[in-house]
């Protein structure tokens, strides 16, 4: 993951200030810049993010939305 911003740096902020959350990752899927991801958070919140995607990987095959 690189540091600093990147293509959807804006869209993360919105959201981030929007909800007023301390960490924010938004995924974005064939967007007219391209799929891809951007990641606002503190190192606090960065360093349980692995298992938290993992936690939603689980979740997401336990409904059926993977092969």
């Amino acid at each position: 993951m690189a540091f600093g911003p990147g293509k959807y740096d804006d869209a993360c902020t919105l959201v981030r200030e929007k909800t007023g959350a301390e960490g924010v990752i938004i995924l974005v899927f064939n967007c007219t810049l391209g799929s891809g991801f951007s990641c606002q958070t503190t190192f606090d919140v960065l360093v349980k993010i692995p298992d938290m995607l993992r936690d939603m990987a689980d979740q997401i095959e336990k409904s059926g939305g993977a092969a």
